[in-house]
């Protein structure tokens, strides 16, 4: 089968290799669908690294993905030939403490596509995962919403660990994807008073078509004045999404005493520095937000429901030769690109 590798810093090539085989009576093999380029692929790309996730070229990166099913092991109960499948790319083990505290997404012995020493990437014709990653929805979603789910419950585990209700005021720093899921995530749960706060002019203005009520060019303007003048007690939640030091600062400014800071970006170096006078006078709570935990379920339902509309976020397609240009769009933010995604249709 074609495969996409990278082969060094901002180096990437498709090269011939076997395509996958089911070794365990659990696994489906699928044809890949739809492959949506992500953040962290692009770290991987531009730097070789995550933190202390280093890649060993060459490496087959990727990780939000929609499959045909093509093939089923002897066990395989829920699933059949010609599903359409979203996949959640976490697998875990199962039994550890993590997963048996209902935690599989910090699983001690997880497994993550296109995650440097865990699995190879889906940026290839062919792929075998574990039954329990694959949830069908042929007939509910498209091959470009299926892949698109990944992205959109990470938002949808970010508004629910934020724990926060209507008439609550909230703020998001970044109209990335993963920043745009959650707006679209608060405004499905019916929050009107929404703060977006991004440079880019063009997802700015997305940000406001999808529902942002404050629009906000930290470059031009001064975000905590912007704030104050409009919500005069301040912000109850902050999603930080850019993964930006001046984002994180501009965020402990604008919460109020007893607000709520939640950290959702991958900042370059993987360090933060905190502001602790600022953020112990105000007694800020911070959430750390780890990929999804059982949210796969509702973004599904809420895009099938209409009451999300994903593929807004949707700007670019390209075909698994092109990943390359692709991946140099994203990285260069270029042509006005917020979601880029591989079809292999």
């Amino acid at each position: 089968m074609k495969q996409v590798v990278l082969t060094g810093i901002r180096k990437m090539e498709v090269i011939g290799t076997p395509d996958p085989n089911i070794q365990r009576p659990d696994e489906v093999k699928m044809k890949l669908a739809s492959v949506g380029i992500c953040g962290s692929d692009i770290h991987y790309y531009s730097e070789g690294k995550i933190g202390s996730q280093v890649v060993e070229y060459p490496f087959p990166v990727g990780h939000e993905c929609s499959g045909v099913i093509v093939e089923v092991g002897k066990e395989v109960s829920q699933l059949k030939v010609g599903d359409l499948v979203v996949v959640d790319p976490s697998v875990h083990c199962g039994h550890c403490d993590q997963c048996l505290a209902g935690r599989p997404h910090t699983c001690r012995n997880n497994r993550f596509l296109g995650c440097p020493g865990q699995l190879d990437g889906c940026l290839g014709e062919y792929l075998v995962m574990p039954e329990f990653t694959c949830f069908p929805v042929t007939g509910l979603l498209s091959r470009v919403e299926a892949a698109l789910i990944e992205p959109l419950s990470i938002g949808v585990y970010a508004v629910r660990l934020a724990d926060s209700q209507y008439p609550a005021v909230a703020a998001i720093f970044g109209a990335g994807p993963i920043g745009l899921s959650i707006l679209m995530k608060l405004r499905a749960d019916g929050f009107k008073h929404i703060s977006m706060v991004e440079p880019l002019a063009y997802r700015l203005a997305k940000a406001g078509e999808i529902g942002a009520k404050l629009l906000i060019d930290p470059e031009s303007e001064d975000v905590e004045r912007r704030i104050e003048r409009a919500y005069e007690s301040l912000i109850d939640v902050v999603f930080e999404a850019s993964g930006e030091q001046d984002a994180l600062n501009n965020a402990l400014k604008i919460l109020k005493p007893g607000g709520k800071l939640v950290l959702v970006g991958i900042p370059p170096d993987a360090k933060y520095t905190f502001n602790m006078d600022l953020m112990r006078r105000k007694e800020i709570t911070v959430i750390n937000v780890r990929r999804q935990n059982h949210a796969v379920e509702e973004a599904i339902k809420l895009v099938h429901s209409g009451k999300i509309d994903v593929k807004k976020m949707v700007t670019h397609h390209f075909k698994l030769e092109e990943t390359d240009t692709a991946f140099d769009l994203v990285e260069g933010y270029k042509d006005g690109v917020i979601k880029a995604m591989i079809d292999f249709e």
